[in-house]
């Protein structure tokens, strides 16, 4: 837990204000992916079935479908916010891992395999957030000069 806490430390000492921008960006693009999840909910389950290394029944695949696109919907919110940035981004990093490794890497490394290279983009800037935290463009820090709690 000590080294956690460190990690911590050092993402609020070294946060500059162009990746509250960035974090903002992130959040944003998350959301509209969960948007773009539940309105396409049919085309998903296709391509999920058509990769399913697991052998995941339809139903267990629709229901993942909507628990990813509510987890998507909420984070991109909490991460856009810079409302428990850290958490939001944590519950976000299996599901890229997942996206990247099971449904995204099937088709190859060709340049058309854009979503690929998307996932992992989306990927490194949620592990980046994970260690620098929300910044001081964020609600986690007006909560913390708020209540007088400051790290630094």
């Amino acid at each position: 837990m000590n080294v956690i806490r460190k990690i911590e430390h050092w993402g609020d000492v070294h946060h500059s204000k162009w990746l509250d921008y960035l974090r903002i960006i992130l959040g944003l693009v998350i959301f509209g992916k969960g948007v773009s999840f539940i309105s396409d909910t049919s085309v998903l389950q296709n391509m999920i079935t058509q990769n399913n290394v697991f052998g995941f029944s339809g139903m267990l695949i629709s229901v993942a479908i909507h628990v990813v696109a509510f987890a998507h919907l909420v984070g991109g919110i909490l991460i856009t916010l810079g409302l428990v940035t850290r958490f939001a981004v944590v519950i976000q990093i299996p599901i890229l891992l997942f996206a990247v490794f099971f449904i995204n890497l099937t088709p190859g490394f060709s340049t058309p395999n854009s979503e690929l290279w998307f996932s992992v983009l989306i990927l490194f800037l949620l592990i980046m957030f994970w260690v620098v935290g929300s910044g001081p463009l964020s609600v986690d820090e007006g909560l913390k000069n708020k209540t007088g709690k400051r790290y630094a």
